[in-house]
């Protein structure tokens, strides 16, 4: 195997809830109020829909998509969701710093270095770069292919602890079974002081509409003995994962990245992200009366 980049989980899709749109000829953030699965093709700069999208819409009786039946490719929680405080070059669009509130690995000028991270907040260098938490929740919709991934991104806060939360609750009550559990991403909304009262959204997990909990955790015990007479080795492939992740510095590398800072790290995100943020932040999806009240006056100032 090669080394220096990450073995990551194999990506067949996308979610997301929010979008890149153009405006005034830059290219920024949406938020919306719904989810969107889509390919990994774009198209005059938007990411063509799955097909599992439309399905799911007309299943739901309903426009807005917000449930999604998933299962989980992996038992062990932290291989299905991987999150740190992470930092990005905006210009080149490499992955510059990565911690987990511990330690960091950072790209210096001649190596990457192992550092002590205090957070963004205790960082002058995080916040100087724009560094957030950052999330990647990998899911499997539909039984066409169990080992391919759709991947949810996000620097939510509110996203990355719910579904932290979830997938530990899960695993300890149904004994190590996450992997089989029939489960379901939720869109949710709230509001709060931060978000001027208009609502924010972000993504939990929950048991699939239609089961118990002590139904989905039966259920899971009957594909995880299904799995096991076929010769299916849970834990082999939690392995192999494991290994994959720890083969280099960074999980995010390549040709996707340009697009992650995009949507995620803008250039007119420097204060951590609230108005523009990334496509499941933890601003309102609407603009907040202040901050159009702002842009009016600095628009009367003649300022851009």
């Amino acid at each position: 195997m090669l080394k220096g980049f990450a073995i990551t989980p194999p990506v067949v899709g996308r979610v997301s809830i929010g979008r890149v749109v153009e405006k005034n000829g830059k290219r920024l953030p949406e938020k919306s109020d719904e989810f969107q699965i889509t390919t990994q093709v774009q198209q005059r700069g938007e990411w063509v829909l799955h097909p599992f999208d439309e399905a799911l819409r007309k299943a739901g009786g309903s426009n807005k998509l917000r449930s999604i039946p998933v299962r989980v490719l992996f038992g062990d929680p932290d291989l299905n969701l991987r999150a740190e405080y992470s930092l990005f070059d905006r210009e080149t669009g490499r992955p510059v710093c990565v911690g987990d509130g511990d330690t960091c690995k950072r790209v210096t000028n001649t190596e990457i270095e192992t550092l002590p991270c205090p957070s963004p907040d205790g960082c002058s260098f995080g916040k100087a770069g724009g560094c957030k938490p950052y999330g990647r929740f990998h899911s499997v919709i539909g039984d066409d292919d169990i080992l391919g991934s759709f991947v949810f991104r996000t620097t939510s806060f509110n996203s990355i602890r719910t579904l932290a939360a979830r997938l530990s609750y899960f695993s300890a009550v149904s004994g190590g079974l996450l992997a089989t559990m029939p489960l379901e991403l939720k869109l949710r909304g709230k509001s709060t002081a931060q978000s001027y009262r208009s609502p924010i959204y972000y993504v939990d997990l929950v048991v699939q509409s239609g089961f118990t909990l002590e139904e989905a955790i039966a259920r899971a015990r009957e594909l995880g003995s299904q799995r096991k007479a076929s010769g299916f080795d849970q834990a082999a492939l939690d392995e192999a994962a494991r290994l994959g992740f720890g083969n280099g510095a960074f999980d995010e590398s390549g040709d996707e990245v340009s697009a992650i800072v995009e949507e995620f790290y803008p250039e007119n995100d420097g204060d951590g992200g609230s108005q523009a943020g990334d496509s499941a932040g933890d601003a309102p999806v609407t603009t907040s009366l202040k901050a159009k009240l702002d842009r009016r006056a600095a628009e009367k100032r003649g300022e851009p």
